[in-house]
């Protein structure tokens, strides 16, 4: 059981060493192509590279020190893996990657004069702030009801960006269109995995918490907590439940994030010019 955990672990890291060196590659690419672009395109060019860089490098720590946040189970005895450092780590990587599709929904909206679009790219940021600070109570006072609330938000957000770009695609170059019916595509799998798989899963644990009348941690406690306690379990039983989500999290989800290093050059040789209005917002 012992080897299939370290197996396991082994291969998220080898992964994440293939995506550091996918992202140099990826930016040496889009740096070459970007010679060719508009100053504003070139600019969002470079906030996609540095996004998802913070995305990329925060997923591959997160693979090296593995953390099972309520449980306070790691893979690695260091302070490196205690839940306060690896939920800093993670939330930060996960506002760059929210940031990255805020921007892409932002450009496409507006290179098409889509209001609603532009609507919905404004609340990405703020649905995803919310969810992080729901996962923060989760994790301090270890009650799985703040990871429903975070989960939830990020299907809904998902799915208001699906509902935007399958309403934005008629309107863009038939060019960009595969490549935005993919990106739709994508979303919808994961609103179904969502509020299919990880939003029930996460009710499930609280509703156990519940029928056993465990007492959540206060903040104050959670926070001292988090800091100092951990628990070392390289056993498979303790880690199965976490292995789905991680593996995908640090793999396709980090490769959708180099991907999106080259939107914004696509964007600026097929998109439509902007509507007079919207081009000042």
């Amino acid at each position: 059981m012992t080897n299939t955990t370290m197996v396991w672990w082994a291969m998220l890291c080898a992964v994440s060493a293939f995506n550091i060196a996918a992202w140099s590659t990826s930016v040496a690419l889009a740096r070459r192509s970007s010679l060719a672009l508009n100053p504003v395109a070139r600019q969002a060019m470079r906030l996609q590279i540095l996004l998802s860089a913070g995305y990329v490098l925060g997923c591959a720590y997160r693979s090296a020190f593995p953390v099972y946040d309520v449980g306070r189970l790691v893979l690695v005895d260091s302070w490196l893996s205690s839940v306060m450092v690896g939920r800093s780590v993670a939330t930060f990587a996960e506002l760059c990657f929210a940031a990255q599709w805020a921007l892409l929904m932002h450009s496409i909206a507006k290179a098409n004069d889509h209001r609603l679009g532009l609507r919905v790219a404004r609340l990405v940021m703020p649905m995803i702030v919310a969810a992080e600070l729901c996962s923060w109570h989760a994790v301090l006072t270890t009650s799985n009801l703040g990871h429903v609330l975070e989960e939830t938000l990020w299907g809904l957000c998902a799915a208001a960006q699906v509902t935007s770009l399958l309403m934005v695609w008629p309107r863009c170059n038939r060019e960009l269109r595969p490549a935005m019916a993919a990106a739709a595509a994508i979303g919808v799998g994961y609103v179904i995995y969502m509020f299919q798989v990880d939003v029930p899963m996460y009710w499930t644990r609280w509703l156990a918490e519940s029928e056993h009348s465990r007492v959540p941690l206060t903040l104050a406690q959670g926070l001292f907590d988090a800091s100092f306690r951990w628990t070392v379990t390289h056993r498979w039983a303790d880690w199965q439940s976490e292995v789905v989500w991680m593996s995908m999290y640090f793999s396709l989800a980090v490769w959708l994030s180099i991907g999106l290093i080259h939107v914004p050059g696509r964007l600026s040789r097929h998109a439509p010019r902007a509507h007079p209005q919207l081009a000042a917002q």
